[in-house]
C-alpha cells in the first residue's frame, strides 16, 4: 500500500507538471500549435493509464477492507474523469485550430490571405477557452491524487493490522530514518572503495547499516536517476513516514542532572 501512495504522489507531480506545460501554450493557431499539442495529448493519454492501474491496484487490494477506503477509490474515480476531460479539451483545441491548405480548385474566388487571417483570429478565443479549461482539468486530477494519497495514509495510520506489519526499528534506525524525513539526505558513491557516503540534510553522515536496513524494508528511496558519484538524493517512503508515526519513542524525562541544575538555578542565594 505505501508504494501505491508513492505512485499516486509522482502522478499528482505529473499532473501538476502537464497543467504548467498547458497553461504555457499560446493561442497562436496553425501548424506550430499542431506540434505542441500532439505531445500534450499522448502525456494525458499515459497519465489515464497510470491513473487506471492505481484504481484497479486498489481496488484489488486489501485496503478495501479498512473503513473509509470508499472515500480514496471515488476520489482516484474522479480523477480518471477529470483528465479524460482535460485530453478531450486537448482534442477539440486540435479540431479548432486553423491549418493553413489549400481550397477545393474551382472554387469562388476569395483573397487567401484575408480568409486565413479572418479564420485565425476568430479561432484564438475558443483556443484559449479550451486549453484554459484542459489546464483547470489537469490541476483537477493532481489535487484528486494527491488528496486520495493522503486519505490512504491516515486510513492505514489508524490500521492497528497495518502497523503491526511495518518492521521494527532500532534506536539507530529510526534516528537515521527521522534525519532523512527532516531535511534529506544523499548518497555518494567510491570508485576506490566499496565504502559509500550517506551524508544527511544537516550535513552529519549516517552509518552504512542502518540506511542498508530502512532501503531493504523499502523506508527509503532514491530519488530521480542522478549519478551516485555526485550525489543522489534520498528521501523517505509513504511506509518509513507511517513507521516514524507508529514507533515515536516516548519523550525522555529529564534527567537528574538536568533537574538538579534547574533547581540550583531557581533557588536565590544567601547573603553573607
Amino acid at each position: 500500500m505505501p508504494v501505491q501512495v508513492d505512485r499516486l504522489r509522482q502522478l499528482g507531480a505529473d499532473f501538476a507538471a502537464l497543467k504548467d506545460s498547458v497553461t504555457a501554450l499560446e493561442a497562436h493557431p496553425g501548424a506550430d500549435l499542431l506540434v505542441q499539442l500532439s505531445p500534450k495529448i499522448d502525456q494525458a493519454h499515459q497519465l489515464i493509464t497510470r491513473t487506471l492501474q492505481g484504481l484497479s491496484d486498489l481496488s484489488t487490494s486489501q485496503y478495501i477492507a479498512i473503513p473509509g477506503s470508499r472515500a480514496a477509490l471515488d476520489t482516484l474515480c474522479g480523477v480518471v474523469e477529470s483528465a479524460s476531460l482535460a485530453a478531450a479539451e486537448l482534442a477539440s483545441a486540435v479540431a479548432e485550430n486553423p491549418l493553413d491548405a489549400a481550397g477545393f480548385a474551382g472554387g469562388s474566388p476569395q483573397d487567401t490571405d484575408a480568409v486565413r487571417k479572418a479564420r485565425h483570429t476568430s479561432a484564438v478565443p475558443v483556443l484559449a477557452e479550451a486549453l484554459t479549461r484542459a489546464a483547470q482539468c489537469l490541476d483537477l486530477s493532481g489535487t484528486g491524487c494527491r488528496s486520495t494519497a493522503s486519505g490512504i495514509i491516515r486510513d492505514l495510520a489508524k490500521s492497528p493490522d497495518y502497523l503491526a506489519s511495518l518492521p521494527r526499528l532500532t534506536p539507530a534506525q529510526y534516528t537515521a530514518l527521522e534525519k532523512i524525513a527532516q531535511g534529506g539526505a544523499s548518497f555518494f558513491g567510491s570508485l576506490r572503495s566499496d565504502r559509500n557516503t550517506i551524508r544527511a540534510g544537516d550535513g552529519s553522515t549516517l552509518h552504512a547499516k542502518p540506511f542498508d536496513v530502512l532501503t531493504k524494508n523499502q523506508l527509503v528511496r532514491f530519488r530521480g536517476r542522478g549519478s551516485s558519484l555526485g550525489g543522489q538524493d534520498i528521501t523517505v517512503t509513504a511506509a518509513g513516514r507511517l513507521a516514524l508515526t507508529a514507533q515515536k519513542p516516548p519523550a525522555q524525562p529529564a534527567s537528574a542532572q538536568t533537574l538538579t541544575a534547574s533547581v540550583t538555578a531557581g533557588t536565590p542565594r544567601k547573603r553573607r
